[in-house]
């Protein structure tokens, strides 16, 4: 899956990236998935964060996802802007 999201809070990379690196510790921690940021890096307002998650049921990976991407809505410091489920 990939998020991308608006972080209208940060005036500088740094307050971005203290944002971003607190909300992809969250979801790592909560979800146990792995997550990076992997576009939109020098840009201080948005990111695009890509989350792998393996597992043998289709069924639990879409309703993990799912949970991810409500979890990155009810976050005040972001606006998710667009997100891509991608199965396989």
């Amino acid at each position: 899956m990939t998020i991308q999201v608006s972080v209208f809070e940060a005036m500088t990379l740094k307050d971005k990236r203290r944002i971003i690196k607190s909300l992809k510790d969250r979801i790592r921690n909560k979800y146990n998935v792995s997550i990076a940021e992997v576009g939109h890096n020098d840009s201080i307002r948005t990111a695009i964060l890509g989350v792998a998650l393996v597992a043998n049921k289709s069924r639990f990976v879409n309703s993990a996802l799912d949970e991810i991407v409500n979890f990155v809505r009810s976050i005040p410091q972001l606006t998710l802007v667009d997100y891509n489920i991608e199965t396989v």
